[in-house]
């Protein structure tokens, strides 16, 4: 059993996530092991919110090259997690 903690992993904040602020949902990096009903129940456990979805994606870790050198960033597991109207995480609002 993973704790709530190694679940989430980081707030992953970029234009886009910032956009989504607006309608309640925030992304996060998360375990590639969790599951939606865990990462629901992390998010709810460490910012006292109530959640309505979790959306997840596996991201695939782009290849880059330096030279003749092959490589690969490395792949991640993101959420998007809904929270219930009126709910904030004060953690993005500064």
């Amino acid at each position: 059993m993973m704790e709530a903690r190694d679940i989430l992993l980081r707030p992953l904040v970029t234009e886009k996530s910032t956009a989504l602020l607006e309608e309640g949902k925030y992304v996060f990096e998360v375990a590639k092991a969790a599951n939606k009903v865990q990462i629901a129940q992390a998010v709810a456990e460490i910012f006292n919110v109530k959640v309505v979805a979790v959306n997840t994606i596996n991201v695939t870790g782009k290849v880059k090259r330096v030279g003749h050198n092959v490589g690969r960033r490395r792949s991640y597991k993101k959420a998007i997690v809904t929270l219930a109207p009126g709910e904030t995480i004060q953690f993005f609002e500064g």
